[in-house]
């Protein structure tokens, strides 16, 4: 049967589906979905072919939409998304990450962790986090509060690491229920000299598991880009090489956990641009030991766009395909794991993240 690829987008105004066959040379859009809800992310299971869509803000509140139709057709619930009473009221959903037989995780601002068992239509709270030691240290990072990155074992169903700005990344081995700081060896260099390496505090971007390495992860933070190789019991420097210690997305190659994408800015304070305002997304093949720019199709004049922390990710066939969404609307894309890239849209919202889904046509 035929496959058909979809780039599924979200934007500050609703859903967005860039569609193609698996030759990646012809792409069509659709949308704005989810009635232009402000859309932190969206994703696809694999499993059943559904579509999620996670958002909302202060005025429409959270809400997890589903579409079972590839988009056709939407429809969306926010049961079972607040926190217990006297705790600070859910804003949105930023993350969320389908599990095994109809599981959703959602994680929501203020950092907290939400599961469904029945495919998006109702969440109980995981309140492990809630309930940790250090919770009441946690400061949100310039998007507030939020539980950005949701990672999840496909060896272990209890296994979880969430990244929260600014507060770290935390591992959870018994399904969410109680959780422990794993942020040795990252750095904030917003702290104090002497308080640098806390155990807590940390402003992570953007975490994502390497494939067929249990314990392979990398992490792109606020100072400096890592990885761990013990399931981020510690972590270690991988920011040799590159123009910049700073950025927001990584995304993982689908098949090899030495080969990962960065798309570096230009530091923190400098404008949060591409570095010397030239594109470029940088892969490395050997876990972090070297980097390469790849530059091909991108614009290498005035490029003063950032790429957010969830607006990158890779595709499943062969050779993989890389895709990247820009805060001024666009959408770039390698059918060759970057050696090449072709804009495939613009004029978009803002994008808040980039995921993709192939399924069978």
């Amino acid at each position: 049967m035929a496959q058909k690829v979809l780039i599924l987008i979200g934007t500050k105004k609703g859903a967005f589906i860039l569609d193609s066959d698996p030759a990646r040379k012809s792409w069509s859009l659709r949308g704005p979905f989810c009635d232009t809800w402000p859309t932190n992310h969206v994703v696809g299971d694999r499993a059943s072919g559904r579509i999620y869509a996670g958002g909302g803000n202060e005025w429409f509140g959270p809400a997890v939409w589903q579409s079972d139709d590839l988009g056709a057709s939407w429809t969306h619930s926010s049961r079972g998304l607040a926190h217990a009473e006297g705790e600070a009221p859910v804003k949105s959903v930023w993350s969320l990450a389908p599990g095994a037989d109809g599981v959703l995780y959602a994680g929501v601002e203020p950092a907290g962790l939400f599961r469904s068992d029945d495919g998006g239509q109702s969440f109980t709270a995981l309140d492990g986090l809630q309930k940790h030691p250090s919770r009441t240290e946690w400061n949100p990072g310039g998007a507030g509060l939020i539980l950005h990155s949701l990672v999840l074992d496909p060896d272990d169903p209890d296994a979880l690491w969430v990244g929260i700005s600014a507060a770290g990344v935390f591992h959870s081995a018994d399904g969410g229920r109680t959780w422990s700081a794993r942020n040795r060896g990252t750095r904030a260099d917003y702290m104090p000299e002497d308080q640098r390496y806390p155990e807590h505090g940390q402003c992570v971007h953007c975490v994502v598991k390497a494939p067929g390495l249990r314990h392979r992860l990398y992490q792109q933070n606020h100072c400096g880009m890592y990885r761990s190789d013990d399931g981020g019991v510690s972590w270690q420097s991988i920011e040799k090489g590159l123009p910049s210690s700073f950025g927001f997305p990584a995304a993982a190659h689908p098949r090899d956990a030495e080969t990962l994408f960065l798309v570096p800015l230009n530091g923190d304070t400098a404008g949060r641009f591409m570095p010397e305002a030239k594109a470029a997304v940088w892969r490395t093949r050997d876990g972090g030991a070297s980097w390469q720019a790849l530059r091909s199709g991108l614009p290498q004049k005035d490029a003063y766009f950032n790429v957010l922390r969830q607006a990158m990710a890779t595709d499943t066939l062969e050779p993989a395909g890389v895709y990247f969404g820009t805060g001024s609307g666009e959408i770039y894309a390698s059918a060759d794991e970057g050696e090449n890239w072709t804009r495939l849209a613009e004029h978009l919202p803002t994008i808040s993240s980039v995921e993709t889904l192939v399924v069978e046509a």
